[in-house]
């Protein structure tokens, strides 16, 4: 049975909740999981500065700050300062930049509140700086074990920080939310976020704070888990509410009535086939008038969904945006952009909220360019369809029925053949890169990119997937002759993985201009009424464009690719850009083989830049190094065709496909003369947990280990035959 949303949706909009409902979402029996190892006095008063919901609605009457992740509580990241503008962007330079703690994945959106920067850094370090001179105050490490890694899809990101009261809340990568002093960086209190610890959940998003609720959700949907979203007061630490994305085994009995009802959307022992997925990842936005909390839904588990649904249905709430009650998390309602999504199309992309005119009427809407093509408007008070266009190359579907609200799906996208190309692929033609609506141009602008994939059923068996890897495309695995078409080798190449920045039209639904922006994906994006749109790129620049036109004013050389997103803020009545940067992510670690030397050398930084200034980065001492397979012997083609398989299906995530690293992560081709001797020892019983490198003894024998070697040391004499060459930094 499927339920659309006109029958699960606006009927429960203004329905009051039992007291039964409410019991079960505020007092989930996880609960009891999560323990709070420190809390602060609830009736400590506010710290001069406090951040309050008020300052944050009030943020145009204080441009100068950003106070929350999206600057507003609509996120648009638009900033009304304009002191730095089109006719003197041209004279910005670096006012000052401070080194990161990790080389890798920086994602985060600075903060500024009161003078003091905060960003937060791979596996959830926080740092503050004096926004103006960029002194160091203070720097929190979790400690999180570096082995943890492996509980995550998609690199050891951390998207940012949160501010309320006098406090500082991040996550940490292995499910840890916790409080920091704004002013010391003392921890305040901590939670275990995850339901239990056996399931691989992650943080990689920034928290949000609603009516003093810190808003947090979890990753691991490719690693098989249950989504959920849940509500901490910001005072004390303890759970306010928990609202689940995807429906529990039903003999363990439904939390609400929510679960039970979408659980009908839902086939076979889905509970046991990744249990469902649909973790809430990244993307959350908050309209304090309807009181509404909008959460941005991910992908099922496993993606195939014959094997997580094999009957069929929407599978809800996967690929859907979410409202629920900001203060009970009561449903409100839902509109699903990808029902019964097969394709990694997570909806957890970046929501903006704003008022346009459609159709003559002021209407309050939330837009959103998900992953699988489409930029959607809705109705935000009940999430009618207002618009849903192409807004990149898409083949799974035609169109979207304006009538039913559904895609309409192209002929045997669903097939899972090995020569069936899907755009976009996994990666989404937008992916978690924060968007900008410029209400000076009416404008949303959009880093995006075109790619596509195979999804073929018989890629990997479920047995040796633990569903992770089921379907997890070609576009891991370049170049390999004997197992992925050339068609699908050449759509996952550097060409077809081209980024555009988009400027799109959110009334007429269409592009006004479009720039190339090179390999896989721009950084997120920032917007001001100086009529410029600030964005770094992955080949080490960060520059600034005419937000009416796309014309480039101005561009800086940063050393290092920039996925981060920029903030603008002012101090003593000097305005300045901030940026980190960073490269990582989910193409960072895989896409070796296509991504290109400029990113070997890596490098995190936190940079601010402001009219007039002079700095200077400094040099990075790098040299050429050339891979030497000499005295390597290899075993014969079978060990090799087998280690293959098994590098492909546990190692290319992190290692590369082809074993072609992008340079996060150890090349291994480079290193391995030196690790075989150890190679058992690394692979299989974790020498190397402490550098990040995990032990696979629950999942490899000693024989497949064996063979995954031989695999890497065929790579090895290939790319020396080859000649090949990479940048590293000289010692």
């Amino acid at each position: 049975m499927n339920l659309s949303p006109a029958f699960f949706g606006k009927a429960l909009v203004s329905a009051a909740v039992s007291a039964a409902c409410l019991l079960s979402v505020a007092c989930s029996s996880d609960q009891q999981d999560v323990q709070v190892v420190q809390v602060a006095e609830e009736t400590a008063a506010p710290a001069t500065g406090a951040v309050t919901a008020e300052r944050i609605i009030a943020a145009d009457a204080a441009p100068g700050e950003w106070l929350t992740h999206g600057r507003t509580y609509g996120e648009q990241r638009f900033s009304p300062l304009d002191a730095i503008n089109e006719n003197n962007v041209e004279e910005l330079g670096l006012a000052w930049y401070a080194d990161l703690p990790t080389d890798r994945g920086i994602e985060t959106t600075p903060l500024m509140a009161d003078g003091k920067l905060f960003v937060t850094a791979s596996w959830g370090h926080v740092l503050a700086y004096d926004a103006k001179t960029g002194e160091e105050l203070w720097h929190h490490d979790p400690k999180v074990p570096k082995d943890y890694g492996v509980h995550a899809c998609c690199d050891v990101v951390n998207r940012g920080a949160a501010l309320w009261g006098n406090n500082v809340y991040a996550a940490s990568l292995d499910g840890r939310l916790f409080a920091l002093d704004r002013d010391s960086g003392e921890l305040v209190w901590e939670v275990d976020t995850r339901i239990n610890t056996t399931d691989s959940y992650t943080i990689t998003g920034a928290p949000r704070i609603v009516n003093g609720k810190v808003v947090i959700g979890n990753g691991g949907a490719e690693m098989s888990v249950r989504g959920y979203v849940t509500a901490y007061d910001a005072v004390t630490g303890e759970q306010a509410w928990r609202f689940y994305t995807v429906p529990g085994n039903p003999a363990d009995g439904f939390e609400d009535e929510t679960q039970e009802r979408i659980a009908k959307t839902w086939t076979g022992k889905w509970w046991e086939n990744g249990k469902g997925g649909g973790t809430a990842w990244d993307a959350f936005a908050f309209d304090p008038e309807l009181n509404l909390l909008y959460i941005g839904v991910g992908n099922g588990a496993s993606w195939n969904q014959k094997i997580r649904s094999p009957d069929g249905g929407d599978n809800l709430f996967i690929s859907s945006i979410v409202a629920v009650d900001a203060d009970t998390g009561e449903y409100a309602w839902h509109y699903q952009t990808t029902p019964g999504d097969n394709w990694d199309y997570t909806a957890t992309q970046h929501m903006i909220l704003a008022e346009l005119p459609i159709d003559g009427e002021k209407r309050k809407v939330l837009m959103q360019a998900p992953k699988n093509g489409f930029f959607y408007v809705l109705d935000r008070e009940d999430g009618e369809l207002l618009s849903a266009e192409k807004y990149m190359p898409v083949t799974w579907a035609t169109h979207v029925d304006m009538e039913t609200g559904r895609p309409v799906e192209a002929p045997g996208m669903r097939d899972g053949t090995a020569d069936t190309l899907v755009s976009p692929g996994p990666s989404g033609a937008h992916n978690w890169h924060p968007m900008t609506y410029s209400p000076d141009t009416g404008l949303v602008y959009i880093p995006a990119k075109s790619h596509a994939s195979i999804y073929a059923d018989d890629f990997h068996t479920l047995e040796r997937d633990a569903v992770w890897h089921i379907n997890f495309n070609a576009g891991l695995m370049v170049g390999m002759p004997d197992e992925v078409p050339a068609d699908a080798r050449a759509a996952v190449g550097k060409e077809a993985l081209a980024a555009e920045l988009i400027a799109w039209d959110p009334i007429k639904g269409e592009k006004v201009w479009t720039i190339p922006r090179g390999f896989y994906s721009g950084s997120g994006l920032l917007s001001t009424h100086g009529n410029l749109l600030f964005q770094g790129d992955l080949t080490g620049t960060f520059s600034a464009f005419a937000a009416d036109s796309g014309e480039e004013l101005w561009s800086y050389p940063v050393q290092g690719g920039v996925m981060a997103s920029p903030i603008t803020y002012t101090i003593d009545g000097e305005q300045y850009v901030a940026v980190a940067q960073g490269w990582g992510g989910e193409t960072g670690l895989p896409f070796g083989s296509v991504s290109g030397p400029q990113n070997m050398i890596n490098i995190s930084r936190l940079m601010v830049f402001k009219l007039g200034a002079s700095g200077e980065l400094p040099k990075i001492p790098v040299m050429e190094q050339q891979l030497n397979a000499e005295g390597i012997e290899l075993a014969s083609s079978e060990y090799v065709e087998s280690g293959r398989e098994l590098f492909n299906l546990y190692c290319a995530v992190c290692h590369g496909g082809n074993a072609i690293s992008a340079g996060l992560i150890p090349d291994l081709r480079y290193r391995i003369k030196d690790v075989e001797p150890a190679w058992q020892a690394i692979v299989l019983e974790g020498a190397l947990a402490a550098n990040g490198m995990p032990a696979w003894k629950e999942y490899l024998t000693a024989d497949e280990a064996d063979l995954i070697k031989e695999y890497v040391k065929h790579e090895a004499v290939l790319g020396a035959k080859r000649g090949e060459r990479r940048l590293v930094r000289a010692p």
